[in-house]
C-alpha cells in the first residue's frame, strides 16, 4: 500500500511539473518575436528601445566638464553621483534623493564626516558626508538607517543628501576629509 501511494505523489509531482514548464513555455513564445531576424532590425515598433538605451547611457556616463581626477560629481538635473577615480573611471554611480535646496554648481571638498547622527528632518542617518555650508544649511550625502526617502512635498530647507544605504557606504569608503566634490547642473 505504502508503495502505491508514494508512486501516486511521483505522478502528481511529474503532472505538476509538466503544467509549470507548459506555463512557462507559453508565456516564452507569447514574448517572442514571429520571426527572429525581425528583433535584430530596428522597426516601427522598436523605435523608442535605441532611444531609451542612449538615455540610459547618457545618464550614467560621467558628466563633462566635472573636473579631473579622483573626485565626487553630483549632477543636480541626473539626481545622481559618481564616484570616479583617479584613472577617470567611475567606480560606482547611483541615483540619489535631492536635498530640498541644493547647492551652487561649483567645486567643493568634503569637510567633515559623522559615522551616525540624527538628521534635520529627525531620521536616524548614517554615512554622512559633508561638502559645503551655505548660511544655515549644510550640505551632504547620508543614508537614512531605515531606509526611508525625504518627502518631496516637506517645506524644512535642508542641504541632506539621501542615498540608499549601500550606496551610502560606498560614499563613506571612497569621500574622506578633503576629497573633491563637483557639483554641475
Amino acid at each position: 500500500m505504502a508503495r502505491n501511494s508514494s508512486g501516486t505523489i511521483v505522478a502528481g509531482l511529474t503532472a505538476g511539473a509538466i503544467i509549470v514548464v507548459g506555463v512557462l513555455a507559453y508565456h516564452a513564445s507569447a514574448n517572442a518575436p514571429i520571426n527572429p531576424n525581425q528583433a535584430a532590425r530596428p522597426g516601427a515598433s522598436d523605435s523608442a528601445k535605441p532611444k531609451d538605451k542612449a538615455k540610459k547611457e547618457k545618464s550614467t556616463a560621467i558628466p563633462a566638464s566635472s573636473g579631473t581626477g579622483r573626485r565626487v560629481v553630483y549632477a543636480l538635473s541626473d539626481k545622481r553621483v559618481w564616484l570616479v577615480g583617479a584613472n577617470e573611471q567611475a567606480i560606482r554611480t547611483y541615483p540619489i534623493y535631492p536635498s530640498s535646496v541644493s547647492p551652487a554648481p561649483g567645486t567643493y571638498n568634503v569637510t567633515s564626516r559623522s559615522a551616525s547622527v540624527t538628521g534635520s528632518d529627525g531620521v536616524s542617518i548614517e554615512h554622512v558626508v559633508r561638502f559645503h555650508t551655505e548660511g544655515d544649511i549644510v550640505f551632504g550625502f547620508s543614508a537614512a538607517v531605515d531606509g526611508s526617502t525625504p518627502d518631496p512635498g516637506s517645506n524644512r530647507r535642508t542641504g541632506g543628501i539621501r542615498e540608499k544605504r549601500a550606496d551610502g557606504a560606498a560614499m563613506w569608503t571612497f569621500a574622506s576629509i578633503g576629497t573633491e566634490v563637483v557639483v554641475v547642473r
